[in-house]
Order: structure tokens, then C-alpha cells, then sequence
């Protein structure tokens, strides 16, 4: 385990380890403690009583944060003809075909969000390798293989993101900056709930929230009331 520094350990003293907070409250404290010298992200780490090496146990979807993530995102989109021209006016800042396949297989990945349409997957399946492992390839379950490539990009934009269970059954999500208000923090942290109770698999069985932690990136994890965070 790495050594915790004087900045944390002090935080950590705002903590109780063994409560269980409401969700205000948790918010509260990991927005105070986020005293780093530059902005730090508010996340939230979700548990879920889902087991996902089951195909009927998966949970992944996007919502789109009401205040958005703090974070402007670089935007690629593979479009050609009309499409490519739809992508550049809504404000995608690459767009193209064979041209950016060959600088992505060429090691370049100064991107955070690929959209295709889908008459370009037969260059982007090519890149399964590359994008798949890091989150990016493009997928019509998230909205980032369509034909409305105009309102694709606009949502990224608006802060649309996504959620996907990892290994562990843990939802990692963004929620904002530390320098965010309270209140947009919360509701952002409420979007993302109603977003995961919505996609709670048939599947699931017993508790299905089981626990909740918000931090910032340097911070110490603020323990959330499952129930409450649920919405119980």
C-alpha cells in the first residue's frame, strides 16, 4: 500500500469510518476535503449485488449529468459525405474515415469519446484491439454508433456519460469538480442512481445496491446509506 499523505490523513480525520452517511452529508465532506492544488473530480464507486460474468447480469447504459462532468472532452467521429460535414458543424473536433484509423493504429489516442456511423464500423471494427480495452469503441447500445451524429456529439457535450459494472460488481462514475456547487454535485449523484436502479438486470437478485463511496481523486471514501442512495 502506497504512503498517505498529510493532506489525506488530515481528511481522514473528518471521517467516520463506521457511519454510514446520508447523501448530503457525504457530499459535503468529500467536497470539503478536496484541497488539492487544482480541481479535483468528485467520483462515486458503486457496488452492486450483481454477479457480472453472467451476460443477464451486466450492468452498462449513459445518462447525461444534469451538470454535466466539469470536463470538456475531445470528441472523434468516423462520418463520411453529409455526415462528416453534420459532425464538424455540431463541434466533433476530428472527423474522418481511413485517414484517423491509421494515426489511432499508429499509437495516437488524443481522444476521449469515438462516435461512428454505421456505415464507417467496417474501418472501426478494425481498431477492436485498440479501442475495446480502453472504453472507447463504439457501441449502438450507448448512442455512439448512429446516423444522428449531430445529436450524438451534442450530447457528449451536455456532459452524456458512461456506466458499465467492471469485474469487481463496482460502478465507477464522475460527478462533477470539487469547485461544482453542493447542490449540482447531489444532483448529479441522484441522476446517476435513478440511471442504475433503471438498469437493474431481471436477473438480480437479493440487495441490489450494496454499497455506496464518494471521494475526490486525492480524498479519502465517504461511506453512503445503500438504502438511501436507492432511494429507500
Amino acid at each position: 500500500m502506497g504512503i498517505r499523505g498529510k493532506r489525506y490523513d488530515d481528511a481522514s480525520k473528518n471521517i467516520d469510518k463506521t457511519k454510514l452517511y446520508e447523501i448530503n452529508e457525504a457530499l459535503d465532506l468529500v467536497k470539503g476535503n478536496a484541497k488539492a492544488k487544482f480541481d479535483e473530480t468528485i467520483e462515486a464507486h458503486v457496488r452492486l449485488g450483481v454477479d457480472p460474468r453472467h451476460a443477464d447480469q451486466q450492468v452498462r447504459g449513459t445518462l447525461i449529468l444534469p451538470y454535466g462532468t466539469g470536463k470538456t472532452k475531445t470528441i472523434l467521429v468516423f462520418a463520411k459525405g453529409e455526415k462528416e460535414k453534420e459532425a464538424q458543424q455540431a463541434g466533433a473536433d476530428f472527423v474522418g474515415g481511413d485517414d484517423l484509423a491509421a494515426k489511432i493504429q499508429g499509437g495516437w489516442m488524443d481522444f476521449d469519446v469515438v462516435i461512428a456511423t454505421p456505415d464507417m464500423m467496417a474501418v472501426v471494427g478494425k481498431l477492436g484491439k485498440v479501442l475495446g480495452p480502453r472504453g472507447l469503441m463504439p457501441n449502438p447500445k450507448t448512442g455512439t454508433v448512429t446516423m444522428d451524429v449531430q445529436k450524438a456529439v451534442e450530447e457528449v457535450k451536455a456532459g452524456k456519460i458512461e456506466f458499465r459494472v467492471d469485474k469487481t460488481s463496482i460502478v465507477h462514475v464522475p460527478l462533477g469538480k470539487a469547485s461544482f456547487e453542493l447542490e449540482k454535485i447531489e444532483g448529479n449523484f441522484n441522476a446517476l442512481m435513478k440511471a442504475l436502479m433503471k438498469a437493474r438486470p431481471v436477473a438480480a437478485k437479493g440487495q441490489y445496491v450494496r454499497s455506496v463511496t464518494v471521494k475526490s481523486t486525492m480524498g479519502p471514501g465517504v461511506k453512503i446509506s445503500p438504502a438511501k442512495a436507492a432511494g429507500k
